[in-house]
């Protein structure tokens, strides 16, 4: 079954989005890694599957806590990345990554102790994987599901920056690109779909347990930070654009100028809200 009805995952979903990934996508809040360890009280010898893993956000932060990390991905550029950003990190001899749908797990990858998700659960098949993690997941394993926690406020109040627009760069890119969310070839009316509670529990997992991991530290942002940002978009990867996208930037390093004629934005760092759940025998 498709994630949401009338759209298919093609392979162009996030196509040169990971040039763009690491510079424009702010990092879980500091501690968040060894948050999820002290939970899962890993002793370092554990093995991790890290699912849609893009350039190793997460994959890379446990990789020093766990015994082995296998991350994989759908896009050539964000294993390629990740293997980049793994070496020069020092944890290339512990983690291996692989170009891959979930939809095509087990893989032959064995089992695991743990399995993430960093925001990437709404892009798989919802029927399929779940239900094959959970059969990789040794007894007693876990489903972590990493995200900015969506329930704060953050305002750039008493910082020396201008915030950044997020607003009027989401109208700019759908004055482009229309007004339906692009995702790959496709769009989705009704943006990626959530009822992780439902979906896991139909799968055979307990939970979640949730632990909020606070933020709020003062982030500066440059121009070209906040450009990389929205190239690193499902919905506004630079291919989307076309023959478009030098005027696209043009329009958008404009307005940004406008709003920030020094080129730098204040923004603070989002709390993480890490989710677990577990198997239930």
């Amino acid at each position: 079954m498709d994630m949401t009805t009338g759209w298919k995952w093609d392979k162009t979903l996030f196509e040169g989005t990971a040039a763009f990934y690491r510079r424009g996508r702010i990092p879980y809040a500091p501690g968040t890694a060894e948050v999820i360890a002290k939970v899962l009280r890993i002793s370092g010898r554990e093995r991790l599957l890290d699912v849609g893993c893009g350039p190793g956000t997460i994959g890379i932060a446990l990789a020093p806590l766990f015994g082995e990390v296998v991350g994989i991905d759908a896009d050539a550029g964000m294993i390629a990345e990740a293997e980049q950003w793994a070496e020069g990190a020092g944890v290339g001899a512990k983690t291996r990554w692989l170009r891959m749908r979930a939809e095509d797990l087990p893989a032959g990858l064995g089992e695991f102790d743990a399995v993430t998700f960093g925001q990437s659960f709404h892009w798989v098949d919802r029927d399929v994987v779940p239900a094959t993690v959970r059969d990789m997941l040794r007894p007693g394993g876990a489903l972590v599901h990493v995200a900015d926690w969506q329930a704060e406020m953050r305002t750039v109040d008493g910082l020396p920056h201008p915030a950044i627009p997020y607003g009027a760069i989401e109208d700019l890119v759908k004055q482009y690109l229309g007004p339906v969310r692009r995702a790959g070839q496709g769009t989705l009316p009704n943006g990626t779909p959530g009822d992780e509670v439902e979906v896991l529990a139909r799968a055979g997992f307990e939970g979640p347990d949730q632990h909020i991991v606070r933020g709020g530290q003062h982030l500066v942002r440059t121009e070209d930070d906040v450009v990389a940002w929205t190239y690193s978009l499902s919905y506004a990867a630079p291919h989307l654009f076309g023959e478009r996208r030098d005027d696209f930037e043009t329009d958008l390093r404009r307005m940004l100028r406008a709003e920030s004629p020094s080129g730098l934005f204040s923004e603070r760092q989002a709390s993480a809200e890490v989710r677990i759940w577990y198997t239930t025998d």
